[in-house]
């Protein structure tokens, strides 16, 4: 059994009124939440490290609840959404792909089974290090106007030992979106694309 160590989650949140041109009536919020998590797998080659997929559910559905809370407490008004982590030095990148199943299944079903793909990053470095989680429509990928990307950092983490672990969402596309593409009222919803 192997058990989650959480040191500090950090959360930041921001809001768009506008990107040079007009101010907009409804300015989206972003958000982005990370946990500094002890890699249990650090400094060392373990060839089965799915047991911690399955203990960073409860990590994921509380990062994800917590998030929707700093962006207003209501699931139906996120729109877009992303994960990724920062492994520190002394674990490797495939420890960063824990997080796919509990990140994202954990997004869909705090926010009503959405049905794109949850895109994501990850990458392996050191204490301070700056990550941009990308961002894109939670039910159709292919809707232009919610490519985004929010930066995360822990000052004082990843540590050597440790692993972010990283939720991203976004009640909005961006603000002043111009480029055509698949329009948010023409998503059909059927298979997470279009």
């Amino acid at each position: 059994m192997v058990s989650v160590e959480v040191r500090r989650i950090v959360c930041i949140t921001d809001e768009i009124f506008h990107d040079g041109g007009a101010k907009v009536a409804k300015p989206p919020r972003r958000g982005v939440i990370g946990a500094l998590v002890k890699n249990p797998y650090a400094g060392r080659y373990v060839e089965d490290i799915t047991p911690m997929m399955e203990a960073l559910k409860p990590v994921g559905v509380e990062l994800t609840r917590r998030l929707v809370a700093a962006l207003g407490g209501n699931p139906k008004e996120i729109e877009a959404y992303g994960k990724g982590a920062i492994v520190g030095a002394g674990g490797e990148l495939e420890h960063g792909a824990l997080w796919h199943v509990p990140g994202g299944y954990s997004m869909r079903e705090v926010l009503g089974n959405a049905k794109a793909i949850v895109p994501s990053t990850t990458k392996l470095a050191g204490v301070g290090s700056r990550i941009d989680i990308p961002l894109h429509h939670i039910n159709a990928a292919y809707v232009r106007s919610h490519f985004d990307a929010i930066e995360f950092c822990a000052p004082d983490g990843p540590r050597d030992n440790e692993i972010a672990f990283i939720l991203a969402m976004s009640t909005g596309g961006r603000v002043h979106a111009r480029v055509g593409g698949l329009q948010v009222h023409e998503i059909k919803g059927e298979d997470g694309q279009r």
